[in-house]
């Protein structure tokens, strides 16, 4: 938001203070001023009179002049197209110091030259304020400029500053240069005094003016008809302040409409009657055509735009732009004045779509105060009758209203202090409202605050204590330490786990990756072991990222496929992430095996990425967490038998409760994810990590040998191995203490000699006491124990 000091002045006396602090108490407020720049800078400057004009003898395009400055004569070559003998015009003495630098005397192609005649751009002025005409050459005063008058900038108006406000989203009341006045006299502590205009619109004969709105989107439709005016050019504070907010100045109609603009934070547009004879206006939405706006440009309309119309053909883009066939001319001799209020969202989507962001549409995007039409339309009326003659003027039309209901708001001092921490008195309060104009009334200890129309921000007491410690000062605020519990600084046990199981897969050279938190519809429904509902986006920003993911692996198969597509085969990698859906969020922890997990080539040693790796892995952190392996059981996948190959793959159980899965892809998922025969594992981490732990014990390392004992049996086929090795331990004990230290399975032979429906397993065992050595019958008994349970229970055959 742009402002100027001399801006300010019309309202408020501001002679005791520099722009500089009143930057600083406008910040301290809350409103950061972003910049002060002067509206154009140089020293030494004079208006000089150009006596003689003619031709630089060495050059086709300079010119040698004569400028009397007042109290001499100078010889100076100016290089302006536009230069000629009898303009007034601004020189730049020797010395004198502008934005591009220090003019000095000098000799240009063998002629003396005594200074520079300048133009407003090389003052430093807006470009965007100037015409095209006035940038490509110095700038021509009018006839009775006083020639030898030391301060130009003065003379037309450029010696002022400009403040660059940054409003916070809720200030958009400030938009207005009235609103702006009262909220920065409220600061200052100064008396603001707007001009008087209400109610001058409520003038005028018997009209034919006919409106009507066909949208919802139009709420309240503002229109009057003014049916002489005359076009000349504005006013010199009214040229001043649209150059300050960087509107280029044009004629005193559209320079009208646009000073509202900016004043009341309402858009206007005026209409050439000649272009409406029939003076009926409709705001409508349902078209789905071109239409060439005020700009030139053909814009292509759409059902949901909004759009004014006359005798059913547009004629505007509502809250946007007006049209090219109605626009104020220079033959213009009436006008048909419209103040209206636009949906927001509307104007937004249509301002966008159609890359129009034009002042009025930032403006309705924003909002707007719900009376402001009205005072737009009285401001305007005033305006025309000032500034442009207007004559024939009829009454006001309108259709539907504004919509606006009065608020009062209650509090206390003691509620205002309590919420901020202070100690301001009852008085302190109120002297801060009535600066606000919130009209407050005591009632005891009750203040009534009846909020102005265009504070749309303040809704309840805790609005009004922002407004009393941004007011008052956030330096009253009282210095004190936060308090705080003494806390230990340790990891919980969900932290401690996670990274446990983090650190664990980084050492065995697993790659950690994080992937999208946000999938496709694709994704989401291939979900492993997926939370229920996953939660839909309101406005994804792709259709790669319309759900919140509640499963990793999907994610983590991209990434093992743009390696494999870069040939990269051995590609092990692993994510702990949150997923979540509608019934809250939990953790999981997903990996996938390609290739070799290990590798020394060297040394021969090769670590393949297969599922007895994968189940190792899972069975080694299941260690490091503390979750003993009786609890854990592995059972065939009948459950995800879309992702995981139904015969290579397993569920991983705690108790009866399925944790996770494990095994290797389907042949068809793979193929549509372009990971063909990776082994993958989903688990449920926030399973984990509630499983109750056991303790760790130590004992010492037994004293006493050690004895192994190879076993080789012929069972079932689909025998679990498992089985066997649990029921070989039941037999392992020697007088109440279980001798059975380890067993490792270094065979399973399927082939030759063996049935087909059978399977050779063998094992070796290794027995050690604590206590004492053992003896051969010892071990011998145990042996035979096992063989007569296993041959008992599985029908196990001793292979010979």
């Amino acid at each position: 938001m742009r402002t100027s000091r001399k801006w300010l002045s019309q309202y408020m006396d501001i002679s005791d203070l520099s722009t500089q602090e009143i930057a600083d108490k406008i910040t301290a407020a809350g409103f950061e001023v972003e910049g002060i720049e002067c509206a154009s800078a140089g020293t030494n400057l004079t208006i000089g009179y150009v006596e003689t004009c003619e031709m630089h003898p060495d050059s086709d395009h300079l010119h040698c002049c004569t400028v009397n400055v007042g109290d001499e004569v100078l010889n100076i070559v100016c290089g302006a197209p536009n230069v000629a003998a009898g303009q007034k015009v601004i020189v730049a003495l020797n010395g004198a110091k502008l934005p591009g630098g220090e003019i000095k005397k000098g000799v240009i192609r063998g002629q003396e030259s005594n200074g520079m005649i300048c133009s407003l751009l090389e003052l430093g002025v807006d470009p965007k304020s100037l015409t095209d005409y006035q940038k490509a050459g110095i700038e021509e005063l009018p006839a009775d400029a006083p020639v030898g008058h030391k301060d130009p900038r003065a003379y037309l108006g450029l010696d002022d500053e400009i403040l660059e406000i940054g409003l916070t989203p809720n200030r958009n009341d400030c938009l207005s240069q009235f609103n702006l006045a009262l909220e920065i006299g409220a600061i200052l502590g100064k008396e603001v005094k707007l001009p008087e205009y209400a109610e001058a619109a409520n003038i005028g004969g018997e009209t034919t003016l006919k409106i009507s709105s066909e949208t919802p989107k139009c709420p309240q439709f503002i229109g009057k008809i003014v049916r002489n005016v005359t076009i000349k050019e504005s006013p010199k504070w009214m040229k001043e302040c649209l150059a300050a907010s960087g509107v280029k100045s044009i004629n005193n109609v559209v320079d009208i409409s646009n000073i509202v603009m900016l004043e009341t934070g309402q858009p206007m547009h005026f209409y050439d009657i000649d272009a409406i004879p029939n003076t009926e206006i409709t705001v409508k939405e349902g078209f789905s055509e071109g239409y060439t706006a005020l700009d030139g440009i053909e814009y292509q309309l759409l059902p949901e735009d909004i759009v004014i119309t006359n005798s059913g053909k547009p004629i505007g883009i509502g809250g946007i732009m007006g049209g090219d066939d109605s626009k104020i001319l220079d033959t213009t001799k009436g006008l048909i004045l419209e103040s209206a209020s636009f949906s927001h969202v509307q104007i937004r989507n249509t301002a966008r779509r159609l890359s129009l962001a034009t002042e009025a549409s930032v403006h309705y995007q924003k909002g707007i105060e719900p009376t402001a039409a009205q005072k737009a339309i009285d401001r305007a009326t005033q305006l025309l009758i000032e500034y442009a003659d207007a004559t024939g003027i009829e009454e006001t039309v309108k259709c539907g209203d504004n919509g606006y209901t009065p608020v009062t708001i209650d509090c206390t001092a003691d509620a205002i202090n309590f919420r901020l921490g202070t100690d301001f008195s009852q008085e302190e309060v109120v002297e801060v409202f009535a600066k606000l104009n919130f009209e407050p009334t005591v009632n005891g200890e009750i203040i009534t605050c009846h909020i102005p129309a265009h504070r749309t921000d303040m809704e309840g007491v805790h609005d009004l204590s922002e407004e009393v410690i941004r007011m008052i000062g956030y330096d009253r605020l009282p210095s004190t330490l936060p308090y705080m519990e003494m806390t230990e600084g340790k990891l919980n046990p969900a932290q401690r786990a996670t990274r446990v199981t983090r650190d664990f897969f980084i050492s065995q050279g697993l790659q950690d990756c994080i992937t999208y938190t946000l999938v496709s519809t694709e994704k989401m429904e291939n979900a492993v072991l997926g939370v229920k509902e996953a939660i839909q986006l309101a406005t994804p920003m792709s259709e790669e990222r319309r759900y919140i993911r509640t499963s990793i692996l999907p994610s983590l198969l991209d990434v093992v496929s743009y390696n494999h597509a870069r040939s990269i085969k051995d590609c092990n990698v692993f994510e702990l992430s949150d997923v979540a859906g509608t019934e809250g969020a939990k953790q999981h922890l997903a990996f996938v095996l390609s290739g070799s997990l290990q590798q020394t080539r060297w040394a021969g040693y090769n670590l393949p990425a297969d599922f007895y790796t994968a189940k190792g892995l899972i069975e080694a952190l299941f260690d490091k967490l503390g979750i003993v392996s009786q609890r854990v059981t592995y059972k065939e996948n009948t459950t995800d038998t879309v992702h995981f190959h139904p015969y290579r793959s397993a569920e991983i159980l705690i108790g009866k409760k399925i944790v996770g899965y494990v095994g290797q892809i389907h042949p068809q998922y793979g193929q549509a994810t372009d990971c063909k025969n990776v082994i993958m594992a989903e688990l449920d981490m926030s399973e984990l990590i509630d499983v109750k732990k056991s303790k760790i014990k130590f004992a010492p390392v037994s004293k006493y040998p050690s004895v192994s004992r190879d076993l080789a049996f012929v069972v079932d086929r689909n025998l679990p191995v498992a089985k066997i090795i649990e029921a070989m331990t039941r037999q392992g004990k020697v007088n109440k203490e279980n001798v059975i230290k380890n067993i490792e399975v270094f065979d399973v032979y399927q082939g030759e000699h063996v049935k087909h429906n059978e399977k050779s397993v063998a094992l070796a065992l290794t027995f050690q006491s604590d206590n004492h050595t053992l003896k051969d019958d010892e071990i011998n008994t145990v042996f035979q124990n096992i063989r007569t349970e296993l041959e008992k229970k599985f029908n196990a055959q001793l292979r010979g």
